[in-house]
């Protein structure tokens, strides 16, 4: 591993004497003291049971928000996407939350009222994506003779066929419409050849209930996060197809965000949440770290599932369960290496991009004004300095480039109308 800057090795050191209560002392004392400019010292934040809501979990924990003066953060768990929307909907004064580990997609969705009762727009703000890759596309045993990876030509025919001799349809379950998950097993779907709005059926299933529904035969595929994946080939119901960073190498995935109106209104205490959130996501990047982080992320309050199902892949080992094992993956999780926490604008455009494909926002959609509205990299920027993070660890670009894909197609967020015309498979909306 690279060696780590002095700057961020200190954090960390720190970090680790700190235990599960506050720092003491010395520089935090004086941080907690800077605290008192904080608007509010309580908020809360909403997660869902998935191992990348770990910086939450390990902000918690380990103290990070009482460091920053945050001491009254409620993190709280949510059944599925569609009630974390629903909370930030109502927001904490009405009994909801003000923010929340989420789908990247989704504060744009929420944003634009393309997800919210009777399509009313509710401003969000992504304040830092909380990591990169980690999602995993499974199948059932049923097709474990296919061993089923990145190529879906063989599998497509299999749900074809299974479809025609049932007169049933095939499901693909995914968590919410337009999210993430919905967006990886479309690609790799699509990219194969397979039409995920005519040739598959596409199923809302919350994570946590992927493994039951899978074993009762609701589904034949899924895409999900941590442990669930595991979990369903340690139940030997099913095994691994691919992780998502093998379809797009370190892609985007979930964020921290909060709801537009609580930041405008506590801009101190925004930044004290970012800057715990972001020194919890260099906690749980060390690897010597990773085995605690799966213990906490495997406790009741958390996720609710036993360790062995949660650390391996929490570890960077993944065991496909198909007799494919790697050690240490180049496509695990990353919660801060490869600047896995900056929010680029690059990739906002590219989830709004995917969702005009699918139909779920239009084509005439002003990527520019509401990507400028809804992602706040400048408060990242701020933080980070404030943190001390290396002047080289800071991104100065609102964009990491172009991005290619496993099937070669090239995302070059300057002209996404390029990319979207370039895929054979989409809505006839996006055509």
């Amino acid at each position: 591993m690279p060696s780590i800057p002095l700057s961020r090795r200190r954090l960390i050191q720190q970090a680790g004497a700190l235990g599960s209560a506050a720092f003491a002392g010395g520089l935090l004392s004086t941080r907690a003291q800077a605290a008192t400019g904080l608007e509010t010292k309580a908020a809360k934040l909403g997660f869902i049971a998935l191992t990348d809501a770990a910086p939450l979990f390990v902000a918690d924990e380990k103290g990070f928000f009482k460091k920053h003066g945050m001491t009254e953060v409620e993190v709280l768990k949510q059944s599925s996407w569609g009630t974390t929307r629903d909370n930030l909907v109502l927001g904490s004064p009405k009994g909801g939350i003000d923010g929340a580990h989420i789908l990247t997609p989704m504060p744009y969705l929420i944003s634009t009222g393309a997800v919210t009762a009777n399509n009313v727009p509710v401003p969000m703000n992504i304040l830092a994506r909380l990591n990169l890759g980690g999602q995993c596309i499974s199948v059932g045993d049923e097709y474990k003779d296919l061993k089923v990876g990145l190529d879906t030509k063989a599998f497509g025919k299999a749900l074809l066929d299974k479809r025609l001799k049932t007169g049933k349809p095939v499901n693909a379950a995914m968590t919410f419409p337009g999210g993430t998950h919905d967006l990886w097993i479309r690609y790799w779907m699509a990219a194969g050849g397979v039409d995920p709005n005519k040739d598959i059926t596409t199923i809302v299933v919350p994570p946590a209930q992927m493994v039951a529904n899978m074993k009762v035969g609701s589904m034949d595929t899924f895409c999900v996060c941590e442990p669930w994946n595991r979990q369903l080939i340690n139940q030997k119901i099913g095994y691994t197809a691919l992780t998502t960073s093998e379809l797009w190498m370190n892609h985007p995935e979930k964020a921290f965000a909060m709801r537009a109106d609580w930041v405008q209104a506590h801009p101190n205490a925004t930044k004290a949440l970012l800057k715990a959130v972001m020194e919890a996501q260099m906690w749980c990047e060390e690897p010597a770290n990773r085995a605690e982080v799966a213990e906490i992320c495997s406790r009741r309050r958390w996720i609710n599932a036993p360790v062995a199902d949660v650390i391996d892949r929490v570890k960077g080992d993944f065991d496909y369960g198909t007799g494919r094992v790697e050690a240490n993956s180049k496509f695990q999780m990353r919660f801060w290496k490869d600047q896995a926490s900056y929010p680029f604008q690059s990739h906002d455009l590219w989830f709004l991009t995917e969702n005009m494909r699918w139909g779920y926002l239009p084509t005439t959609l002003d990527t520019k004004a509401l990507i400028a509205k809804v992602n706040r990299e400048d408060l990242w920027r701020q933080a980070a300095k404030e943190l001390g993070v290396a002047a080289k660890d800071i991104p100065t670009s609102t964009s990491r480039g172009a991005e290619t894909f496993f099937d070669g197609k090239v995302f070059d967020p300057a002209n996404p109308k390029k990319y979207l015309d370039s895929l054979s498979i989409k809505t006839p909306k996006a055509a």
